[in-house]
């Protein structure tokens, strides 16, 4: 286990956090801020895309779809475990991944939507592997990509989902987290065999409500701590950048655990990076692929900027670092705290909206790369896939929080890797199609389209270096 931590620690530390931020610089600075200059129109863009053209899947559906698997786990155990082990400090670097997150997904789903691929149902199925394969003409590299998503974010992921939802009922009713783990696989698995239309559509109805829900409760604990507010974000920012003693039975935390643990919760907590936003995205059946990547990035503002500070906030708020509870217990405690016993049956209400969105989707990410490891009509993959990935679930319930955390770490560090390269090198292809979205805004066309059949790799997108 010792050895999972230092690996974990190294390359989060020294290698991909700085990496992600340095992606989120470059295509800032090249692509002229879109996470701020058009925040506004991605907003507009937001509410004309409740409806997918002709029954499609629906960019808002999408969206929600995304967000849900976003929100999840990682704005909830995610961030408690980085206030944990990276102090109140992680929170900054948690912001700062969030704001260069946004375009980092913004190309993610450009990507994701330029080079997927019409299903025989008529839905679309894209991602990394995707891109990688026709964008960088490297198929040994994208198979490669698609085995770490299934292993990574299809079973190791899914498995934080069902052991935080397990753990969460378990700390409000004496039972073993089997039980509840179990009905969970049973319920995600009558949506996950409806494909990605069912799931955008129960994603659609779910995540709204449940992100509106806890927005809410969260606001209530701070009304009630509202003077010790200011004195909450100078501690954020103060840890950020200088060390912090141990204080009141919490543990010291040194500026790099705070980045540490603020890059990787935070990318945890969005997804920016991993490319999972090209995968879910490229269902979508929009006019043109920078629509659905202007409302990917207001879902990694909603994951982040928002959800995680309303967890961060409440748990220090409340003063329950000082406890030894860790991961969805943390929460509880802090719930417990502001509002009673009923507070921890809130947390328990979140993290069981939260976990099976995000489970749907990460389940939903693992058979889109089996489908395209094996590309063939026969469907037996993909039931071995279930069967194996449903056993592994029920067995993660009781499996220790730490082992699968650092399992996740490491694997989705290699992701992260393989990913930002690819962005890098594709750079070129999202500058193409942002300038033509944006050319037709300035013709005064509301809302631009793209050509469904064209094969950009054909085109002449050189760009000025």
């Amino acid at each position: 286990m010792d050895l999972i931590v230092k690996i974990s620690d190294y390359l989060w530390g020294s290698v991909i956090g700085y990496l992600l931020l340095g992606t989120g610089l470059y295509y800032s600075l090249r692509l002229g801020v879109p996470q701020l200059k058009y925040f506004k129109h991605a907003m507009g863009v937001m509410k004309r895309s409740v409806k997918g053209k002709d029954g499609g899947v629906s960019g808002f559906g999408t969206l929600c779809a995304a967000v849900g698997s976003q929100v999840g786990t990682g704005s909830l155990v995610g961030v408690a475990s980085a206030l944990v082990a990276g102090g109140p400090g992680a929170v900054f670097w948690m912001w700062v991944t969030a704001v260069f997150g946004m375009v980092i997904t913004f190309a993610e789903v450009v990507l994701g939507q330029l080079f997927r691929e019409k299903q025989e149902d008529g839905t679309y199925r894209g991602g990394a592997a995707y891109y990688i394969e026709k964008g960088l003409k490297s198929k040994p590299l994208a198979i490669t990509m698609a085995l770490l998503y299934v292993f990574g974010i299809g079973i190791f992921i899914a498995s934080l989902q069902t052991n935080s939802i397990a753990n969460a009922f378990s700390g409000v009713v004496d039972v073993n987290p089997i039980i509840p783990g179990i009905v969970v696989i049973a319920l995600t698995g009558l949506v996950i065999v409806g494909g990605v239309k069912r799931l955008a559509d129960v994603s659609s109805r779910i995540v709204p409500f449940m992100a509106l829900a806890y927005t809410a409760v969260v606001l209530y604990i701070i009304i009630i701590n509202i003077n010790a507010l200011p004195s909450v974000f100078a501690l954020i920012i103060k840890s950020a950048f200088k060390p912090q003693a141990a204080l009141g039975g919490v543990v010291g935390h040194t500026v790099m655990q705070a980045f540490r643990n603020g890059t990787a919760r935070g990318l945890f907590s969005n997804d920016a990076g991993n490319g999972t936003a090209g995968t879910m995205h490229a269902s979508a059946d929009v006019k043109h692929p920078v629509e659905q990547a202007l409302l990917a990035m207001m879902g990694t503002f909603i994951t982040t900027i928002i959800i995680c500070s309303c967890t961060a906030f409440a748990i220090i708020l409340t003063g329950v670092l000082s406890t030894d509870k860790v991961g969805i217990h943390l929460l509880q405690e802090s719930f417990g705290v502001a509002m009673g016993p009923l507070g921890k049956w809130i947390v328990f209400g979140a993290m069981f909206m939260f976990g099976f969105t995000t489970l749907l989707a990460d389940l939903f990410y693992g058979e889109t790369n089996i489908r395209y490891i094996f590309k063939e009509k026969s469907k037996t993959p993909i039931w071995i896939y279930r069967i194996v990935t449903a056993i592994i679930l029920g067995i993660s319930c009781v499996a220790p929080l730490a082992v699968i955390w650092g399992l996740i770490d490491i694997i989705v560090a290699l992701i992260v890797f393989v990913n930002l390269i690819a962005l890098f090198k594709l750079f070129k292809y999202v500058h193409y199609t942002f300038n033509d979205y944006v050319n037709q805004l300035k013709q005064g066309k509301e809302e631009p389209e793209w050509d469904k059949n064209t094969d950009i790799t054909k085109l002449d997108v050189t760009i000025e270096s």
